[in-house]
């Protein structure tokens, strides 16, 4: 995902209301996301849905990792030779 531009990617609820079809294309065309604010608030983000599944997947890898890591710390781990051999050993089969 690219990275926010302040001054092009925040914009408030009334032009995006009015103008939905061209900031559609704006988050598709810059893969950046839009923030929309409302009250001079941020409410929303609208991203293109390519970076928010490419945003999903990384989220899910980082959490495995956390996971291993966890796990690993709790004692949780196997050997690098036995972790080979129990893999050679299913593809042998």
């Amino acid at each position: 995902m690219q990275r926010l531009k302040i001054d092009q990617d925040i914009r408030p609820m009334s032009e995006f209301r009015t103008g939905i079809a061209s900031f559609l294309k704006q988050v598709h065309d810059t893969k950046r996301p839009l923030v929309i604010t409302q009250h001079g608030k941020g409410v929303a983000v609208l991203l293109d849905v390519a970076e928010y599944e490419a945003m999903q997947e990384k989220m899910e890898l980082l959490e495995d990792v956390q996971t291993s890591i966890a796990q690993l710390n709790a004692g949780n781990g196997v050997e690098h030779s036995k972790a080979k051999a129990s893999i050679l050993g299913r593809i042998a089969k």
